[in-house]
């Protein structure tokens, strides 16, 4: 089946998934715009299995909107014949690829460096307190990273898809 038919569905649903993922990590920049090193306060027993829930299920679909929004923007490309000239940032395609390959590092950097030290700010993988406080640095510059990322990420997509002719 011609993805063409798909692509309004392709396309609302990588801009949504894009609004969750950015938004989280510009929620969580306006929430703490300092760094401090303290550790999130363990809930009462009698809660905790309430914010444990909701703690991986807000932490699940944040991560899960990035691979999201990667998968729809990277079926869209491939649909248009695009995504191999993206991906080598050749022709009018090289705004676009900028932008894959800033969502590429920020991917990574949310699933290989943030997340694994955010299961041990949260208390979800046991570690000792001097080694979830280091965690917390590491987790504040990684989020950081994204969002800074995120402007000219969503720069170049915008650009690929309204300034191509430039290049």
């Amino acid at each position: 089946m011609d993805l063409m038919a798909t692509d309004p569905l392709l396309r609302f649903v990588h801009i949504s998934a894009i609004i969750v993922w950015m938004g989280h990590n510009w929620a969580n920049v306006i929430s703490r715009p300092r760094y401090r090193r303290i550790l999130p306060e363990d809930p009462p027993e009698a809660v905790r299995a309430v914010f444990v829930a909701a703690a991986r299920r807000e932490h699940g679909v944040f991560r899960y909107a990035s691979l999201i929004a990667l998968a729809t923007g990277m079926l869209m490309l491939l649909d248009r014949g695009e995504l191999g000239d993206a991906l080598r940032l050749h022709g009018p395609s090289a705004p676009i690829g900028i932008g894959v390959w800033l969502g590429l590092a920020m991917v990574a950097n949310l699933w290989f460096v943030l997340w694994p030290h955010q299961k041990k700010v949260l208390g979800f993988v046991a570690a000792p307190t001097d080694e979830r406080l280091h965690c917390t640095r590491i987790t504040f510059l990684s989020s950081r990273t994204n969002t800074i990322l995120s402007i000219p990420a969503i720069f170049f997509m915008v650009m690929g898809a309204h300034g191509a002719a430039l290049f």
